[in-house]
């Protein structure tokens, strides 16, 4: 919201909010994948089976891969079919909002585990 308000403000607010945009995605990216990783890893059925944990590990990285690629597509896509540069920022709340939704089962667990 801050970035799509004030990002065309100034070059300086357009750096400092991309820079802060950035650390704020890529710090919970790398903490999010950590910690399905490990609660996947204590699963009964990857218990001592190294090669089903790294294929798991894979399949969450890349996912994330995934999810790298097609949102500047969509960007793309959106931005050049609409007039409107808000309705990019609309796709990127509603990808928050259904991957915070996604995680919401791991935290309710982690919740109740306190």
């Amino acid at each position: 919201y801050c970035y799509r308000e004030y990002g065309g403000s100034s070059m300086t607010a357009n750096v400092v909010l991309m820079t802060l945009a950035g650390a704020l995605v890529n710090g919970p990216y790398a903490l999010i994948t950590t910690a399905v990783s490990a609660d996947l890893g204590t699963h009964e059925s990857l218990k001592g089976n190294a090669r089903a944990l790294a294929t798991v590990t894979a399949i969450i990285d890349g996912t994330g891969s995934i999810g790298a690629a097609v949102g500047p597509m969509l960007t793309g896509w959106i931005s050049a079919h609409t007039d409107d540069w808000n309705n990019v920022f609309f796709m990127l709340y509603a990808a928050d909002l259904v991957a915070g939704l996604l995680l919401m089962k791991l935290v309710m667990k982690e919740i109740r585990a306190m």
